[in-house]
């Protein structure tokens, strides 16, 4: 049921038919996100994802902001390290009028000065906001210390002083430079047809030239490091420990994201049972894989009490340590593949995930692999396989930690995070 169309100029259509829904979300994605922000550009997709909701020529950002609510659909954005998505969901009868509005959103944005100043007090809020959420400022904090001098490494939303810097010279070019059909494409999925899906793209953004694909940027280093952050105003300790991963597109990857679920990515995972369940020494724990087109991390959330640090530490150690001594039961691989299908394919069952789903196997893999396939891959991981993954993540050398929150002399070294 999958359909792609390429225009003139290079930008690809591509459609999903679901015809037992009555929804249709669509979405127009940028092949470039905040690792492309080099200096003073850092926040400046962000930024941009911002203004576009401002207003164009013809329509403010109030009358944007009423067409939508008045049709009962949802229109948002989000800004990612390697892509930027704009996109709406709307019953199928109303997708003409709103195509129409994220179209004129996308491509004739007014950028207007008075629009700049007021968005640059509404980002610095959010800012402050997200600085004030310390398991956000934890992940920042080891991130920018993993990725160091990175583009990889830097946030998403860019830093007060880039963010006081951005005029609208630098906006407007940044928006040219890189919202060019050799670096957009569109997708959808739902109650639609092909044809018709193409035809509206195609009356928006055909007269647009086709610009030129973006240079493949250079692998990212990683840094193994320790940094221990206090911030006296909090009551519990955060602790981020990671280390380097697969890139998205590894031939591995199947096994680590299993090995990643039996780890900490649910509640009967390792890390939650022995942590939290059986010695309640935390609220939140869990564990993250975040793989990109040339790097990765994995990484594990804990917040517990200033006296208790050292040993969730440990106790997260010792799990990386068994993961590479024992290979895993077939009960557990069983029950972590089955936690991986399910999640997936319940995942799937919306209009919006799908067209989310079309995006990124187009970016990350230029085709599209089906459910089926997918499952098959899952089902095929082995515990020797597993096993593998964790000896070629869990090194002792390549570890990194980040802790913040009332240390009160609080130590660690590098002798102390033996996997």
């Amino acid at each position: 049921m999958i359909e792609i169309t390429t225009l003139s100029n290079g930008l690809k259509v591509i459609t999903e038919a679901m015809p037992y829904v009555r929804s249709v979300s669509i979405g127009v994605w940028v092949d470039a996100g905040s690792r492309r922000e080099e200096g003073a550009e850092s926040g400046i997709s962000h930024f941009i994802e911002h203004m576009v909701f401002k207003g164009t020529p013809t329509r403010s950002a109030e009358q944007i902001a009423r067409t939508m609510d008045s049709l009962g659909g949802h229109l948002d954005a989000f800004t990612g390290k390697e892509l930027v998505c704009f996109n709406t969901k709307v019953l199928d009868e109303h997708l003409p009028e709103a195509f129409d509005v994220l179209s004129d959103m996308l491509l004739r944005p007014a950028f207007r000065e008075e629009d700049i100043r007021k968005e640059k007090s509404v980002i610095l809020e959010e800012l402050k906001m997200e600085n004030d959420n310390p398991e956000y400022l934890v992940h920042e904090t080891f991130s920018s210390n993993f990725w160091k001098n990175e583009p990889l490494g830097q946030p998403i939303l860019g830093t007060r002083e880039t963010i006081e810097g951005f005029s609208r010279e630098m906006i407007d070019g940044y928006y040219r430079s890189i919202y060019t059909p050799a670096n957009l494409i569109v997708t959808a999925a739902g109650n639609l047809t092909h044809h018709r899906i193409v035809e509206m793209v195609r009356a928006q953004f055909e007269g647009l030239k086709p610009g030129k694909e973006l240079k493949p940027q250079p692998v990212p280093k990683t840094q193994a490091h320790l940094v221990l952050r206090k911030k006296k105003e909090l009551e519990q300790v955060h602790l981020m420990m990671g280390v380097p991963a697969y890139s998205v597109s590894h031939e591995m990857r199947f096994p680590a994201y299993v090995l990643n679920t039996l780890l900490g990515g649910s509640m009967s995972s390792r890390l939650f049972q022995n942590i939290r369940e059986k010695r309640g020494l935390v609220y939140a724990v869990f564990s993250d894989l975040n793989m990109y087109k040339d790097s990765g991390c994995l990484g594990v959330y804990a917040g517990t009490g200033r006296e208790t640090v050292q040993e969730v530490i440990q106790l997260v150690l010792e799990e990386f340590r068994r993961l590479k001594e024992e290979p895993v039961s077939e009960e557990e691989l069983l029950r972590g593949k089955n936690h991986l299908k399910g999640s997936l394919m319940l995942g799937l069952e919306s209009t919006s995930s799908r067209m989310t789903n079309l995006a990124r196997q187009q970016l990350y893999y230029g085709r599209f692999f089906s459910l089926d396939e997918i499952i098959e891959k899952i089902d095929a991981v082995t515990a020797a396989e597993i096993q593998q993954v964790a000896q070629d993540f869990f090194r002792p050398d390549r570890l990194s930690l980040t802790a913040l929150g009332q240390l009160n002399g609080l130590k660690i070294g590098r002798k102390q995070l033996v996997c």
